[in-house]
């Protein structure tokens, strides 16, 4: 196809719309008036139900490797495995849809979720695989894909496969005297520090939920026992589709086309960081960006005195230290493309809580033209207005399908991307950072550390931001896919957006 407008070729690919039948389904809903999501108090105890749009392109992604969520606690000494395990366990209890099964149908082509009546529940995985640093483990488990059945080609086209949505494991570091990680402020950790990571799908567990359940697991297992929120009877829940609220996703169909096309032309316009290795990468990698309280009460200020959000300064900073990478002159001018990530529930129908698990984010992919000598705080508030008027103008509800459609088509045909690195965008970012505060318990069980994010070797961006301030500090946990790029690389390209952040916030604070 020829697109005139923007002067190059559409790729025909891009527009089989063959093997997605849930995400045709997923637009249907949103059209359609007396869809579930028009009935908020439709019963959700169901123990079985097909995965909606958005949880089937997670289905798609995860197996080729991106959407492994992990969660990461660090303890100086090891913890006692009995009350962990008892811990998970009622963890798994109060949130179904931990234990539950995703199951593929290939006489339906579909995915779905079931949790069985007599369901097994997670056993902590003791490895005798010795690792010499927390970032290692984290390495570790972004790269062990449980889910890989799900494209295995030597299964036969009539068997259904089924999975787990969770695993723990626990790791015993080794001396690590010598050792020095990626990040620059990691804890140096003595022999017989122990990691426990939780491993689940995506589709089962966003940002949101993830957080949640750090915090429930924390409270059980320093408390020594207790019971868990008690959301059995939510059962699996409904997917983000049935939740939205009426008349907020519905889009013309014919406008739904020229939006696909849009987004598909658009993307050949983008620029992206150098590649160095072609093709599409095999692993995930790990680098942490860290900003002492002081600074980062500074960068908190600095956002609400101008009405923006940290997620636009992360992004600015993401974007001036792209294009300084590059040695470009200064006039030259770049397209950037960017991702955020937001959470839904508050704007659902019914709203949801902090406490439903599942994936309730959308998304929102906007571009921006960058140019040396760029003002940091200017360009962050540019990022910030594009972000609200999409959403003012329902884009993270109307283009989720779309979005959707175009995961599943990228990983379906990874040459349409640039670089066949299934790159779609420089970062990604979440529209809200999350705040956490270590207490007296924490100590007293001796947890050191807690990091948590997700895989990005299959299609993505090249880094996604994890952003949380804990205890009043920024804490960035960002992957990217390796060898797309390279360890120094990113290791450079990240302490420049933190330099770039702090000589920014310095000078904002010097002139006010």
């Amino acid at each position: 196809l020829y697109c005139q407008k923007h002067h190059t070729h559409v790729p025909c690919e891009l527009f089989s719309y063959k093997h997605n039948p849930p995400i045709h389904q997923s637009i249907l809903q949103q059209q359609n008036p007396s869809s579930p999501q028009s009935n908020p108090t439709k019963k959700m105890s169901a123990s079985s139900r097909p995965v909606g749009g958005t949880e089937h392109s997670w289905c798609k992604a995860v197996p080729t490797g991106t959407g492994i969520t992990i969660i990461s606690f660090l303890f100086s000494t090891p913890p006692n495995l009995s009350l962990l395990q008892s811990s998970l366990n009622k963890l798994q209890t109060s949130h179904p849809i931990l234990r539950s099964k995703l199951i593929f149908d290939p006489s339906t082509n579909q995915f779905s979720l079931h949790t069985p009546s007599n369901p097994t529940t997670v056993k902590i995985h003791t490895t005798d695989l010795f690792l010499h640093s927390f970032v290692q483990t984290i390495e570790q488990e972004l790269n062990t894909n449980s889910w890989t059945s799900f494209i295995q080609p030597h299964h036969h086209h009539d068997k259904v496969t089924e999975a787990d949505v969770m695993f723990v494991t626990c790791y015993t570091l080794l001396d690590n005297n010598n050792n020095n990680d990626n990040d620059n402020n990691m804890l140096k950790q003595s022999q017989g520090s122990v990691v426990m990571v939780i491993r689940v799908h995506t589709a089962v567990c966003d940002r949101a939920a993830a957080a949640w359940l750090v915090k429930e697991l924390l409270g059980l297992y320093c408390e020594g026992g207790g019971e868990g929120v008690g959301m059995e009877g939510l059962g699996l829940g409904l997917a983000i589709e049935e939740h939205v609220p009426v008349g907020k996703g519905n889009k013309p169909f014919w406008v739904r086309g020229k939006d696909v096309i849009g987004y598909s032309v658009n993307s050949f316009r983008f620029s992206n960081l150098v590649v160095k290795e072609v093709g599409v990468p095999d692993s995930t990698r790990f680098v942490r960006l860290k900003i002492g309280a002081e600074e980062t009460g500074r960068i908190v200020d600095g956002c609400k005195s101008k009405g923006i959000k940290l997620f636009g300064l992360l992004a600015a900073a993401g974007f001036i230290a792209a294009h300084a990478s590059k040695n470009f002159p200064g006039e030259k001018w770049e397209k950037y493309s960017l991702a955020t990530l937001i959470d839904c529930r508050s704007e659902l129908d019914p709203v949801l809580s902090d406490h439903h698990i599942g994936f309730y984010h959308s998304v929102i992919i906007n571009s921006h033209d960058v140019k040396g000598g760029e003002d940091l705080w200017d360009l962050a508030q540019r990022i910030y207005t594009t972000l609200t008027n999409a959403k003012n103008n329902n884009k993270h509800f109307t283009d989720t399908a779309d979005l959707n459609y175009l995961m599943c088509k990228a990983i379906e045909n990874p040459g349409l991307t640039p670089s066949s690195s299934l790159r779609t965008s420089l970062l990604s970012v979440f529209e809200d950072p999350l705040i956490e505060n270590s207490n007296h318990l924490h100590k007293q069980v001796g947890l050191l550390d807690c990091i948590g994010c997700s895989s990005v070797h299959s299609v993505g961006p090249s880094l996604a931001i994890f952003d949380t301030i804990r205890d009043g500090e920024l804490d960035c946990a960002c992957v990217y896919p390796s060898p797309t790029h390279s360890r120094e690389q990113m290791q450079d390209y990240v302490d420049h957006m933190k330099k770039i952040l702090l000589d920014g916030c310095a000078a904002e604070y010097l002139g006010s």
